[in-house]
């Protein structure tokens, strides 16, 4: 069982540099709340030592500006086969996520814009998945298909970092996944691959959130984070006087480029490398240090947006991380 209750208290003000508006729209100060009650029953029944069964319950209250209820059943099994060892799984299940409580609830930035109340997503989703493992490899590959009801975007305002919630109509995501897990090589390195191909598509209109009434204009569109083709890569390496370090590859087909209809067109594939070092000392001590894109490879990530603007990947970004780990 899990209880959650949330109270914001926002204040905000736009100022329009516009030549001929107006310098700014009177402030304006929300002070919404909401809580979120969930009760989560499952269980597991092994039927034979090569089928599994895996069930449970989700019942969810939410009550906020908008009051729902949810019952989501869920449901897997699993199929060892004898002899090859290989497993067969299969899943259906049924998911609600509560609105964001953060957002402007009047048209304040655009006169021809409006607020309309925030929903629950409603999800269903469906996967088939086999795993195989070899020698102390294990390769896994899954197929698998989301629909959703006042499915969850967001929208940002111009070149900025400014970003709302929307809902929208109904949403599809479908696609299938492969991953490689090695076992330890030359008593060091674990190898890691994760590829998947997979559509992201919306159609109807926005039911939520600040919006401007516009719908999809085809039978089916595609939401602006649609990449066709993704690949992940990489190692980790245990070495000498207790330090490690991890190295990956990101690979993207290329984003949707402009709105998405019946025929999108995608932005330019990308890649970026990232590495990770790290070291303990002693017990206790941890220190890592951390370069993400270390190529500085700049690239088009959102040309899409409602509200416009045209939105890049970050930079080489370096962290340093220091962790002390307590004994009680």
């Amino acid at each position: 069982m899990q209880v959650f209750r949330e109270r914001d208290n926002q204040f905000y003000e736009v100022i329009d540099s516009t030549p001929g508006s107006p310098d700014a729209f009177a402030p304006q100060r929300t002070i919404p709340w909401a809580n979120v009650e969930t009760i989560f029953l499952e269980d597991q029944f092994k039927a034979t030592s090569w089928l599994t069964f895996n069930g449970g319950a989700r019942l969810t209250h939410y009550a906020g500006p908008e009051s729902e209820n949810a019952a989501d059943p869920r449901l897997g099994a699993a199929i060892r086969i004898p002899r090859l060892g290989w497993v067969l799984r299969g899943f259906y299940g049924l998911y609600y996520q509560p609105p964001p409580l953060v957002t402007v609830t009047d048209p304040a930035l655009n006169g021809d814009q409006t607020f309309l109340p925030l929903r629950g997503e409603r999800d269903e989703q469906h996967e088939v998945g086999l795993a195989i493992p070899v020698k102390g490899w294990t390769l896994d590959v899954s197929n698998f298909r989301t629909t959703a009801q006042n499915f969850f975007d967001h929208d940002v305002v111009g070149n900025s970092n400014i970003f709302f919630p929307l809902t929208l109509e109904r949403a599809r995501i479908r696609g299938w996944e492969a991953t490689i897990n090695s076992p330890t090589l030359a008593g060091r390195a674990k190898f890691h691959a994760a590829y998947s191909n997979q559509f992201a598509e919306w159609s109807g209109g926005i039911t939520g959130g600040l919006t401007d009434f516009s719908e999809c204009e085809g039978t089916i569109c595609f939401l602006d984070h649609d990449q066709r083709n993704t690949l992940s890569t990489g190692f980790d390496l245990s070495l000498p006087w207790r330090a490690w370090a991890d190295f990956n590859v990101n690979y993207g087909s290329g984003f949707l480029n402009g709105e998405g209809d019946e025929q999108p067109t995608h932005l330019d594939p990308h890649a970026t490398f990232d590495l990770s070092l790290g070291k303990s000392f002693g017990e206790n001590w941890d220190v890592r240090v951390t370069g993400l894109n270390l190529s500085n490879h700049r690239y088009m990530l959102d040309n899409s947006n409602t509200f416009g603007g045209t939105h890049f990947v970050n930079p080489l970004e370096v962290s340093f991380q220091l962790k002390y780990r307590f004994h009680f």
